[in-house]
């Protein structure tokens, strides 16, 4: 007997001693739990506007880390009665509930209950593979002890709400209570929390969202164990018990639509850092201004939609039938086929009355839509039905009818559909280029593309202003008398001839540069070019980032023949507000990491030499170690000159349409090209620049020169953007001078003369005499002045 005790001793020491090296060596193999010191939450990418409202976010994983001292008590203790009610009695492992586990396996003969504490399934999300196995249950045991020897209770519990799984991609109780509920942690209602706090047992499967009947249950389970544990009182269990689930999916709020720029940035992160991008929990705060970012994105789907309007409805996106039978959940259930379009929202036609049509809504809801939002599209429909224009509303659409609609700015419905026509606004700050609004298009979910920095388009007369600008470096000035006259141009390359025309196939004869541009007058272009120099015009314009490649070497380039995307032109009209400065455009201002601090400024130039970082910092408020200047492709007295050739447009010339914002800072230019396929217009003032742009992908003809198509966008915003701004007119350089001249000869002015108007001129270029105006020139016949130029015809 006494050596069976021996041997039974023996064996259980040899067991325990062989446990104990089992748990030694599985200890060396486990991993430190030192590391949750500096823990990276895996949190998403987010976007924000220059003032701090979000944009956008990306990345699978929704989190909003949170400190323990920020979480509701009431929330603490639901996660304690429910999942490890003696979390704060325990060392990492509660050994009676791990006893109950054993218990329950040995009798069932399943696992059921794990019996895992709070810290152990800390420990199983943090470092282990959710496979349920029995040597992962041991490493739970052993992590759990050592990080309860590491880490205080309060923070494992803040680590341990931080990074729980609780469904619909939510990771920790902050996202969690964003996700279902859309409110702050310290929002949420008792019932509200027992939600979140039964989520761990199964989230994918008894979240509200997935299962609300699954998720009742649970919550009553959380508020049980609540009332077991003296968390709540009988009254409190009552009301939370008795209340409805009010859970529904909530996206992250976003405050200000710039989907394109937070493509943008998106792809710039992702190019640096790859998939950790999405998990750093880095926040992007972009240049763009939040109420500019608004107004460019309106401006643009307005005058996309009033384009629309101006040029036809092309009917009804499709027909339902309507019995007696059909519900409006029917009604719904159809709608939700139909996607949203921008601002557009579908709908379908309950009713069509003598003087409105009634709506019901994709998103619920019932409008009316009255005749004053319906007639812009008798004539289409009139011709296509009846063959006369209607004169009410149920003769324009008919109940049954799938349709857009859209809300005006009153408050009142209009019929609407998305438009075929494209467009895009960029706005920069011509002080060191920073992007303060960009819209690539009407509807970035429908096409990415993003037209203001993608698409190359010939800008038509949007491209004189370089034009005029080379000829005025080559000893032109604003007075210089050109030639309205035909012109006949022989092609070389094509054997043929070519005869430019102006738009509105009338000649001035003898013209002042400074009324060539403000007319925009083609064949004034041309001659311009020809004495400027085709070769000499190229390399001129490739000083405003112009890419040589897309510019043809013939004379037509005076009428815009080359190819320029929209963020290209407005750089390049910035060189004229600021002075002769080429600033390189950027969107990211600053970036910061997850604990908010900066890890990345941007590094501009800036339109000044030498720099004064005290004037910098009204608009760059970073500390830099240097302040580099741009560098200056023009004299500060061309730009001037421009300068005040741009503002004359606007005052008297294509764009008069912008004289309603009543500032005298502001200049620009319009540009339609051949066939008038592209409407531009490009300008500002010392402090904002803007180019807006409309046409259609196929090239078609928009139909309207661009102060109708193009115009009145860059207007809307531009009111916007300069509303309650000082005056910013650039002040005249040295070397220049004002001078009185005669308006027909360009020349100095009688003194008794009443029509002289002022110009400016270089000091060494002022006119010395007045002389007679020269008769109209007949028809002329040339040929291209460079060697080797060659015309595109069109």
């Amino acid at each position: 007997m006494l050596r069976l005790f021996t041997l039974s001793l023996n064996l259980g020491l040899l067991i325990a001693f062989g446990i104990i090296i089992v748990i030694i060596y599985m200890s060396d193999q486990l991993p430190s739990v030192d590391t949750l010191r500096d823990v990276q939450l895996q949190t998403p990418l987010r976007v924000y506007t220059s003032d701090g409202k979000l944009i956008s976010q990306f990345g699978e994983k929704r989190r909003l880390p949170v400190e323990y001292k920020n979480v509701p008590p009431d929330l603490i203790k639901a996660f304690i009665a429910t999942e490890d009610r003696r979390f704060y009695e325990h060392s990492g492992v509660d050994f009676r509930g791990l006893a109950r586990a054993v218990h329950h396996v040995a009798t069932e003969g399943n696992r059921g209950q794990g019996g895992s504490t709070i810290t152990m399934q800390l420990a199983r999300n943090m470092f282990l593979s959710p496979q349920k196995t029995y040597i992962r249950k041991v490493n739970e045991i052993l992590l759990a002890l050592q990080i309860e020897n590491e880490f205080d209770k309060d923070q494992i519990m803040e680590l341990y709400l931080n990074k729980i799984y609780l469904g619909q991609r939510a990771y920790g109780v902050a996202a969690a209570a964003q996700v279902y509920y859309g409110k702050d942690l310290d929002e949420l209602t008792l019932a509200q929390m027992a939600i979140i706090a039964g989520l761990p047992k199964a989230p994918s499967n008894i979240n509200p969202i997935r299962n609300p009947e699954a998720a009742l249950e649970r919550r009553k389970h959380v508020l049980d164990r609540m009332l077991q544990q003296d968390y709540i009182t009988p009254e409190q269990y009552e009301e939370a018990v008795n209340a409805p689930i009010t859970a529904s999916y909530h996206v992250p709020e976003v405050e200000v639509r710039a989907p394109y720029v937070a493509e943008m940035v998106r792809q710039k992160l992702f190019e640096q850092l790859g998939d950790d991008a999405y998990t750093m929990g880095i926040k992007v705060y972009t240049t763009v201004d939040s109420k500019l970012q608004t107004a460019a994105t309106r401006a643009l789907e307005d005058n996309l939609l009033a384009y629309d309007r101006r040029h036809g409805y092309r009917g009804i996106i499709s027909d339902i039938t309507i019995t007696e039978e059909t519900t409006e959940e029917d009604l719904l259930s159809e709608l939700r086929s139909v996607r949203n379009a921008a601002v557009l929202q579908p709908g379908v036609v309950t009713a069509d009355n003598d003087k409105d049509v009634d709506v019901l809504l994709k998103e619920g809801g019932y409008i009316s839509i009255p005749w004053s939002g319906l007639s812009w599209a008798k004539k289409d429909l009139g011709n296509l039905r009846y063959g006369h224009h209607p004169k009410y509303p149920s003769e324009v659409l008919k109940k049954g009818n799938v349709i857009y609609v859209a809300q005006r700015n009153n408050g009142t419905w209009t019929l609407a559909q998305p438009p075929a026509v494209k467009g895009a606004l960029v706005a920069l700050r011509p002080q060191d280029g920073a992007i303060m609004a960009l819209a690539g298009g009407f509807d970035f979910y429908e096409n990415n593309f993003n037209l203001a920095v993608q698409a190359q388009r010939q800008p038509g007369s949007n491209f004189k202003p370089f034009i005029y600008s080379a000829a005025l470096e080559h000893g032109f000035t604003p007075a210089t008398l050109v030639n309205d006259a035909p012109i006949v141009i022989e092609d070389p390359s094509e054997e043929a001839l070519w005869r430019p025309q102006n738009d509105n196939q009338r000649f001035l004869g003898p013209t002042r540069l400074r009324m060539g541009l403000v007319r925009s007058r083609n064949l004034i272009s041309i001659r311009v070019l020809e004495a400027t120099g085709i070769k000499n015009t190229i390399d001129y314009a490739k000083r405003f980032g112009f890419d040589k490649s897309t510019m043809p070497n013939g004379l037509s380039l005076a009428l815009g023949t080359s190819l320029v995307t929209p963020l290209e032109l407005v750089r390049a009209y910035a060189v004229f507000s600021n002075g002769g400065f080429l600033v390189e455009p950027y969107i990211i201002d600053y970036v910061t990491d997850d604990d908010n601090e900066i890890i990345e400024v941007a590094l501009p130039t800036f339109a000044c030499a030498p720099c004064d970082p005290a004037e910098i910092k009204q608009y760059f408020p970073h500390e830099l170690e240097a302040y580099h200047s741009a560098n200056r492709i023009i004299t500060e007295q061309n730009a001037y000159m421009m300068n005040s050739l741009l503002r004359d447009v606007i005052k008297r010339g294509t764009g008069r349409a912008a004289s309603s914002l009543e500032r005298d800072d502001i200049g620009g230019k319009t540009g339609t090209t051949n066939e008038q396929k592209d409407g531009w217009f490009s300008g500002g003032n010392r402090d904002i620049v803007a180019t807006t742009w409309i046409g259609f992908d196929n090239h078609q003809p928009l139909g309207e020169y661009a102060a109708k198509s193009a115009l009145p966008t860059w207007v809307d915003f531009m009111r916007v953007a300069l509303d309650g701004k000082p005056e910013s007119i650039m002040a005249q350089p040295s070397g220049l001078v004002s001078v009185r001249i005669d308006p027909k000869t360009g020349l100095l002015a009688r003194s008794d003369q009443t029509d002289a108007e002022f110009e400016i001129f270089r000091i060494e270029n002022v006119p010395q005499e007045r002389a007679p105006a020269p008769h109209m020139a007949q028809e002329e016949t040339r040929t291209p002045t460079d060697e080797n130029a060659s015309e595109t015809l069109f």
